[in-house]
C-alpha cells in the first residue's frame, strides 16, 4: 500500500492504463458526488465489502479514496492482505480533492 498526495495520485492515475478507481465511502457520501469512473464499494458493509473486493481483478492497480483518507487507507491494507499488490490511498480523500466530481 502506498499513501499518495493528491498530486501524485492524480498524476500516477492518469499515466496508468491498468487502473481502477475505488470509492469506499457510504452511499450517502457518494450521492454528494463521485470521481468519474470510480467503482463504489462501501467499506462499512463488513463481510460484504470483502466479498465484493474478492471479485476484483488482482492484476489491476487500484486507486482508493474515501472522505478523508482514513477508510481508504484501511481498505488498501485489507486489499494487500487479500493479495492485491497495488493499492494506492488518496491522502486527504474527497475533502482535499481538486479534480472533477460527478453526480451519479
Amino acid at each position: 500500500m502506498a499513501d499518495l498526495s493528491q498530486q501524485d495520485w492524480k498524476e500516477q492515475l492518469e499515466a496508468d492504463n491498468n487502473s481502477t478507481i475505488l470509492d469506499v465511502r457510504t452511499q450517502e457520501e457518494v450521492d454528494e458526488g463521485i470521481i468519474p469512473n470510480a467503482k463504489h464499494i462501501d467499506i462499512y458493509k463488513g463481510q460484504g465489502f470483502i466479498d465484493e473486493i474478492e471479485k476484483l481483478d488482482k492484476s489491476k492497480n487500484y486507486y482508493v479514496y474515501c472522505r478523508s483518507g482514513n477508510r481508504s487507507g484501511q481498505a488498501c491494507a485489507l486489499m494487500n492482505q487479500l493479495g492485491f499488490e497495488n493499492a494506492y490511498n488518496l491522502q486527504g480523500g474527497m475533502n482535499e480533492w481538486q479534480g472533477k466530481v460527478v453526480k451519479q
